[in-house]
């Protein structure tokens, strides 16, 4: 069944705080972004944890290789479960990634390391290089690079998925942003629905504004669960 991981986009720790307590009977994973981990530092993460929810740390990092080790060990001490980096900074920095997790033991060292590809908010006229190729080309060979290099996942578009799913294996984690229930113009350029990305192959749907943004969150929430749930017996 395909995780659904809800991004506390708050710009306030408290109010976080508090929706995830609304949601917290819902879903077991929640994501902190760069914005709330500046605002909350890593007591947020450590709050969230205390509530017995696996957390995503989206932080992209994008550092020299010592740094980024270093970042990785900080994340597995306060308890991340999940940690983003971008595969732009290349094998040397994900290797220094993959060994500070490595260097771990216990629970702790089963935090999930995954490859930013492209952005969602952006496609290959957004790139500030020049690159004949499409979109898709230039995420799945990003992909492809995160898993060589031997990264837990990637995170990549519903559009992509699919197509990367193939050319990788079932224990390499798919997650999906962009998620969105009807078309909508907003900063996002690459979005699917929940079903489509399921359907593509993704593990976990990482879902934001049509959830905290809902005047019943909760409601919304088990709607989005129920479409998965029914769009997965389709496959059965």
């Amino acid at each position: 069944m395909t995780e659904v991981i809800i991004a506390l986009d708050f710009d306030d720790p408290e109010n976080a705080v508090d929706f995830a307590h609304k949601i917290k009977n819902e879903t077991s994973w929640v994501k902190v972004g760069l914005e709330l981990f500046i605002r909350g530092g890593p007591e947020v993460v450590v709050r969230l944890k205390q509530m017995g929810f696996y957390v995503f740390l989206d932080l992209k990092l994008l550092d020299i290789p010592n740094t980024v080790s270093g970042a990785v060990s900080s994340s597995v001490d306060i308890g991340a479960d999940m940690l983003t980096l971008h595969i732009l900074g290349g094998e040397k920095m994900i290797q220094a990634a993959i060994n500070a997790k490595n260097r771990t033991t216990g629970e702790k060292s089963k935090i999930i390391l995954l490859g930013v590809t492209l952005l969602t908010s952006m496609d290959q006229d957004d790139l500030p290089w020049p690159d004949r190729r499409d979109t898709g080309e230039i995420v799945c060979d990003l992909a492809r690079r995160a898993h060589t290099l031997g990264l837990d996942g990637c995170v990549c578009s519903g559009l992509e998925a699919g197509r990367i799913r193939k050319m990788t294996d079932r224990d390499f984690y798919l997650v999906t942003p962009g998620i969105r229930l009807e078309p909508a113009k907003d900063d996002q350029k690459r979005v699917v629905t929940p079903e489509q990305a399921q359907a593509s192959g993704a593990d976990f749907l990482v879902i934001g504004r049509p959830v905290i943004k809902n005047a019943d969150p909760v409601h919304a929430l088990r709607e989005i669960k129920k479409r998965l749930t029914r769009n997965s017996e389709k496959f059965q």
